[in-house]
């Protein structure tokens, strides 16, 4: 399947899921055990769970037809049946877009070309910090040297399909630049998620209003360094809803079950990740959940980007592939 064949069968899905209001983008939680303890984040450990097979993951795909699927946790290599799933999920046209979420505690470097050969089209690396400190924010040692290492083994990969997403809050914000540095050395993106206490109702990770000024003065340095590096996947839109998010603490209406929704790992549907339901289809989330959400306390990267404008969501998509 050619790269144009490719990009223009993901553009006329989005164009169709726009019209459709069918979902851009979703995340298959196909596990909420993780091997990290993060501090912005309400998981870590083991976790009992009921785990759908690869068939109904596929199942679903299929029915809800999205442009991105994200396949994710937890941490989603946890799962040993992982590149079944992949396989499964990914249709011969190269639709749809498959980004697996990792923090890359088990991604050696043959099980980078194995995923790859399996269907996956991007890899979406957690780095929270441009050094050591990655391992105290995600609670695993040696991590950072880990990813580093992968980057130095895959240096010649021409189509690295690599973007490493970054949460910003108010521990790392002014180390948003120096992260997209590291991207570019390693040759890779790097793309910005914000922070949200709906996981682990801790607030002192926002950014108070006494580090805005520092914060927008950041902004304006990253947006410098995108228009001249061109390897920050972040979009403009997305960029100026960060700065009102932690400004007003809050961005409204959320269109989580429309825009995008998660798969959670026993099959059933929720509107997002951090509000988990179990519905069995998006129409009866629209019924019960959409009509009346009235939740603003989040922009993360999967409503960032579901939820920007026409514009942004086919041209972006198409660069990013």
């Amino acid at each position: 399947m050619s790269s144009l064949r490719t990009n223009l069968a993901l553009a006329g899905r989005g164009i169709k899921n726009y019209v459709t209001k069918r979902p851009f983008c979703v995340s298959f939680e196909i596990t909420y055990s993780c091997n990290a303890k993060c501090k912005h984040c309400h998981l870590g450990g083991p976790v009992d769970e009921e785990r759908a097979a690869p068939e109904k993951y596929a199942e679903i795909a299929r029915e809800l037809n999205p442009v991105v699927a994200q396949i994710s946790g937890g941490e989603p290599m946890l799962r040993r049946d992982l590149t079944d799933i992949i396989r499964m999920i990914k249709n011969p046209n190269g639709t749809p877009y498959i980004v697996l979420t990792t923090n890359a505690a088990l991604l050696s470097t043959e099980k980078y070309y194995e995923l790859k050969e399996a269907g996956v089209d991007g890899f979406s690396i957690s780095l929270d910090f441009p050094d050591e400190r990655h391992d105290d924010f995600r609670g695993v040692p040696g991590l950072y040297n880990k990813i580093q290492s992968l980057m130095e083994d895959i240096r010649e990969e021409k189509n690295k399909g690599i973007a490493l997403s970054g949460v910003v809050n108010s521990q790392n914000f002014r180390d948003l630049v120096p992260m997209a540095q590291r991207a570019l050395e390693w040759g890779v993106y790097m793309n910005y998620s914000t922070y949200t206490w709906l996981r682990t109702d801790k607030m002192e990770y926002m950014i108070s209003k006494t580090d805005m000024p520092a914060f927008k003065e950041v902004i304006a340095n990253l947006l410098a360094f995108k228009k001249r590096h061109k390897n920050i996947y972040t979009s403009d839109y997305t960029f100026k809803n960060m700065i009102a998010f932690f400004e007003n603490q809050e961005v409204p209406n959320c269109r989580a079950g429309e825009k995008f929704l998660v798969v959670n790992p026993d099959g059933s549907l929720s509107p997002c990740g951090l509000i988990i339901k179990k519905y069995s289809s998006q129409k009866e989330i629209k019924k019960e959940f959409l009509e009346t959400n009235t939740c603003t306390a989040c922009f993360t990267s999967i409503r960032a980007n579901s939820e920007k404008p026409v514009k942004y969501l086919i041209l972006d998509s198409i660069r990013s592939v």
